[in-house]
């Protein structure tokens, strides 16, 4: 019984994409699917809030905004000198405003942020973690990297070397993709939208 897949292999094979890419690109799919559904789960944020007794002061949210807030260079850019205000952390999560300014306001009642002058500009409120707040994310930090560095160690030196480019590239071609277009294929495109059903909007 013919699958699904087969079905999307002819159809890319007919819209000129390499057999070999075509393999690649259902695989990387397949992959990419499963991490995304668990990485919603956050298994790792939540296993290490639980293992180190704060699950029942902060949720997955407050790690987040506490982590955008300390902005590691690893994960957010050397941002050295950069004061970090409620709209920077909207930015640096993608989340809405609000959100954050309620998320941040929680952090400072919790006392592992506060609100402070900016010494960049008077006018300006900025936010920055307290020491206690330092200290979680430091703890949550090692913690995790506690538990990558170990993944890790099973890999060989050549197998590290070539992951991180590769998955690098990768991830800045998803952040591409919807900018690149779809000139090239305008065709299957629009076959694409002639087949579909027509959309009841009542």
């Amino acid at each position: 019984m013919a699958s699904c897949d087969d079905g999307m292999r002819d159809y890319l094979y007919r819209a000129g994409i390499d057999p070999e890419a075509v393999e690649s690109a259902l695989e990387i799919d397949a992959v990419m699917q499963q991490w995304r559904r668990r990485f919603r789960k956050r298994e790792l944020g939540a296993s290490a809030l639980r293992d180190l007794q704060l699950a029942d002061w902060l949720d997955l949210a407050h790690l987040d905004v506490l982590i955008a807030i300390s902005a590691p260079a690893n994960e957010f850019g050397d941002r050295e000198g950069q004061e970090t205000m409620v709209c920077t952390v909207a930015e640096r999560l993608a989340i809405d405003p609000s959100r954050a300014s309620r998320l941040v306001s929680d952090l400072i009642s919790k006392k592992l942020a506060r609100r402070t002058v900016s010494q960049q500009d008077a006018r300006r409120t900025i936010v920055e973690l307290s020491e206690n707040g330092k200290a979680v994310v430091r703890a949550v930090r090692q913690y995790k990297f506690l538990l990558m560095g170990d993944f890790l160690t099973g890999w060989s030196k050549e197998e590290r070397d070539r992951f991180l480019p590769l998955l690098d590239r990768f991830s800045s071609w998803t952040d591409e993709a919807p900018k690149m277009g779809t000139a090239q294929f305008s065709g299957e495109v629009a076959a694409l939208v002639a087949g579909l059903p027509p959309l009841d909007t009542d």
